[in-house]
């Protein structure tokens, strides 16, 4: 059963959100990236889709925004369950979501524990689409800070490829393993042109509750960012 957020200690709201969203022009991705071209979408969406199992429906593993903003249709949803990988905020944005000035968080699935998340199983015949508008979603920029990835789930017991994106730790603003303290700070000052990260943080802790999905170490963080958002005038 869905937990309510009411009962499980949410202090971050949206009228604390309002308080991290200000204007900010799109400048652009950083100097030391390079813009995603078609051609590049198309050759990631074929490598992609050669790794699946032939003639085979695939399944799509969100664990953050693919869960409250998708970026395809389904033909059904599931929980799963990845091992090896958990959510975290550790890629440091200056772009979308955060400035030179402000730096944010990212959120992704970095390496290490167990991951609750929505599988999504999208039919073969829509793979090619689906997967074409998933790349050009996730990513906008080389080198890729999310990477596409066949991995290993569990779907009602079974163990089930699924497509995920998770954290490149080779780019310069992979964070690494930040204290939730140096996170929060992070999360409740950096906003972009797409918006804040407290606002990408508050949708996700929703929407993963309306799953039953509890992930403690973002309502940890939620908490933390709130106290943070509080505090100014």
């Amino acid at each position: 059963m869905p937990r309510s957020p009411k009962r499980n200690g949410l202090l971050l709201t949206a009228e604390l959100v309002a308080r991290a969203h200000r204007v900010v022009e799109d400048a652009g991705p950083p100097a030391d990236r390079v813009r995603m071209m078609e051609a590049d979408y198309d050759a990631l969406a074929e490598e992609v889709l050669a790794g699946a199992e032939p003639e085979r429906d695939i399944w799509l593993f969100a664990s953050g925004s693919l869960i409250w903003k998708p970026a395809c249709a389904s033909a059904e949803q599931r929980p799963a369950v990845v091992l090896g990988w958990h959510r975290s905020f550790c890629l440091k944005l200056v772009w979308y979501r955060g400035t030179p000035e402000r730096p944010g968080l990212m959120m992704g699935l970095d390496r290490g524990g167990l991951c609750r998340g929505i599988a999504y199983r999208i039919p073969r015949s829509e793979a090619w689409a689906a997967v074409s508008r998933l790349v050009r979603r996730e990513i906008s920029v080389r080198p890729m800070g999310n990477l596409p990835r066949w991995l290993c789930a569990r779907i009602d017991g079974e163990r089930t490829p699924v497509l995920g994106f998770v954290i490149n730790r080779q780019v310069p603003n992979y964070a690494g393993r930040l204290s939730p303290e140096e996170a929060a700070d992070m999360i409740a000052t950096g906003c972009g042109h797409v918006g804040s990260c407290a606002e990408y943080l508050l949708n996700t802790v929703l929407k993963l509750e309306e799953h039953g999905i509890h992930d403690r170490r973002l309502w940890h963080l939620q908490a933390l960012v709130a106290e943070r958002l509080s505090a100014m005038s």
